[in-house]
C-alpha cells in the first residue's frame, strides 16, 4: 500500500513539492494551511496551497490553532504514516508529532544547521553565503534540531534576491522529497544528527531591519538590499538642503570599481557621475541602479536624478522605518 500522507504548509515555497506529491502514487488523505487572511478592502488573499488541495478534491483543514484536541482528533482519524511540512507557520507540539507512523519532516530552506529559524533564505543571502540549499529533518519540539535524512544544495546566483532564491529552492526540492519519501516508504532512509557546534540562527526578520547602513562595506550593503526582497524591502532617506526628508526604497544596487580617483566624504554622501546615482559607504561607492521614492513608481537612478537634482551636501541617512 501507498504512504498515507497529510501535507502542512502555507506559503510559495510549499507549492512545488505539494504539487508533485498530490501527483505522485502517494496518498495525501489530508492538507492543512493556514486561515485566510484578510486584506485592505476585505479581499482575502489566495492560498496556493488550498487551491492545490482543491483541485485534486484532497480534504482541506484550516485550524487557527493546528494543538488544539480536537484537531489532533481529526489528524488521528487520517491514519497518515508521514506528515510532510513545509513552511506551515504554526508550531507543532509532542502530541501531534506522535501522531504519524513513521514521523513529521519538515522542509528547511537552508543546510542546517545553518540558519534555523523562520527566515533561512534571507540570512544566507544577507550574510553573503556563496551556497545554501534545502534540508529535509525528522520534526523534533527544539527548534530545526531533528536529524537530517536529506538535502540538496545550489550555489546563489550574483543579484538574486530573497524572493527568487525561495523559489528557486522551492523547485529545487521536489526531487529531494520525492526520494526521501521513498525512502522512508521502503525502509532505506539515513537519519544524520546535526552538529550542534556548527548552529546559526536566522530568526523572523522586522520591519526594521530593512533601513541601509551606509557605513558598511559596498558588498555587505548589496547582500543586505536584496535581502531584504520581497519582504521588508530596504530602505533610506534622502535628505536634501532646504528640502523635506524623502523615504526611499533600495531594490537594485552595483559596486563600483575603480573608484580610488573619487573622494567619497561620509557614508550615505551621494553624487550624481556620468549620470550615475552614486552613494558613498564605509569603503567605495556603490552606483543605485533602481530605487522607489516613497509615493512613486520605482524607478532607475538616472530617471531619479532627473526627477530629484542634487546638491552638494546631499545624502542619505540612516533612519527607522516609518
Amino acid at each position: 500500500m501507498p504512504l498515507r500522507i497529510v501535507l502542512m504548509g502555507t506559503g510559495d515555497f510549499a507549492v512545488p513539492p505539494f504539487r508533485a506529491l498530490l501527483d505522485s502514487p502517494f496518498e495525501i488523505v489530508g492538507v492543512l494551511t493556514q486561515p485566510e487572511k484578510t486584506g485592505r478592502g476585505h479581499h482575502q488573499h489566495v492560498n496556493p496551497v488550498k487551491e492545490l488541495a482543491v483541485a485534486k478534491s484532497v480534504p482541506v483543514f484550516q485550524p487557527e490553532r493546528v494543538n488544539r484536541p480536537e484537531m489532533l482528533e481529526t489528524l488521528r482519524s487520517l491514519q497518515a504514516d508521514v506528515f510532510v511540512v513545509a513552511a506551515y507557520g504554526q508550531i507543532l507540539k509532542p502530541e501531534l508529532l506522535a501522531i504519524p507512523r513513521l514521523g513529521a519532516f519538515n522542509l528547511h530552506g537552508s543546510l542546517l544547521p545553518r540558519y534555523r529559524g523562520a527566515a533561512p533564505v534571507q540570512y544566507a543571502i544577507w550574510k553573503g553565503d556563496f551556497i545554501t540549499g534545502v534540508t529535509i529533518f525528522q520534526i523534533e519540539p527544539a527548534l530545526d534540531s531533528g536529524p537530517m535524512v536529506g538535502f540538496v544544495e545550489t550555489p546563489i546566483d550574483d543579484g538574486e534576491t530573497s524572493g527568487g532564491l525561495m523559489l528557486r529552492l522551492a523547485d529545487l526540492s521536489v526531487p529531494l522529497t520525492l526520494d526521501v519519501l521513498r525512502q522512508l516508504d521502503e525502509g532505506t532512509a539515513v537519519f544524520r544528527p546535526q552538529d550542534a557546534s556548527q548552529v546559526t540562527l536566522a530568526p523572523k526578520i522586522p520591519r526594521e531591519a530593512g533601513v541601509i547602513d551606509w557605513s558598511k562595506f559596498p558588498h555587505e550593503i548589496d547582500c543586505h538590499i536584496r535581502a531584504m526582497q520581497p519582504w521588508p524591502k530596504a530602505s533610506t532617506v534622502l535628505q536634501r538642503r532646504d528640502q523635506a526628508p524623502l523615504r526611499c526604497l533600495v531594490s537594485q544596487v552595483s559596486v563600483v570599481v575603480d573608484d580610488d580617483a573619487m573622494p567619497r566624504g561620509e557614508p550615505g554622501n551621494v553624487k550624481e557621475h556620468q549620470g550615475r546615482l552614486l552613494v558613498a559607504t564605509g569603503d567605495g561607492w556603490l552606483e543605485i541602479l533602481k530605487l522607489q521614492p516613497e509615493g512613486r513608481k520605482a524607478v532607475d537612478g538616472r530617471s531619479f536624478l532627473n526627477g530629484y537634482p542634487l546638491a552638494a551636501g546631499d545624502g542619505f541617512i540612516t533612519a527607522p522605518a516609518s
